[in-house]
């Protein structure tokens, strides 16, 4: 989607919706003062960037979620776990 010139290249597409889906959208791209086409892009944009988010953090969670070290003798004792820094 970028071109080399770190552009945005917009893509156009053709969906199809059920009557009442487009009459929602067209009400809504009205109250925002745009198009359908900008109103779909946008929510789908949102979409992607709150998934690719959220999968971006549970992949950090699960690092730091791995054993430290190796076996017990290398884990805080209850004391060191819960001593103040």
């Amino acid at each position: 989607m970028f071109s080399c010139y770190t552009e945005f290249v917009l893509k156009n597409v053709t969906i199809t919706l059920p009557e009442e889906v487009a009459l929602w959208a067209r009400k809504k791209a009205a109250e925002q003062n745009t198009s359908v086409a900008r109103l779909v892009g946008k929510m789908l944009e949102d979409e992607m960037r709150r998934s690719d988010g959220y999968w971006k953090a549970y992949e950090q969670w699960k690092e730091l979620m791995k054993p430290i070290g190796h076996g017990a003798k290398k884990r805080f004792s209850r004391e060191e776990a819960h001593e103040r820094r």
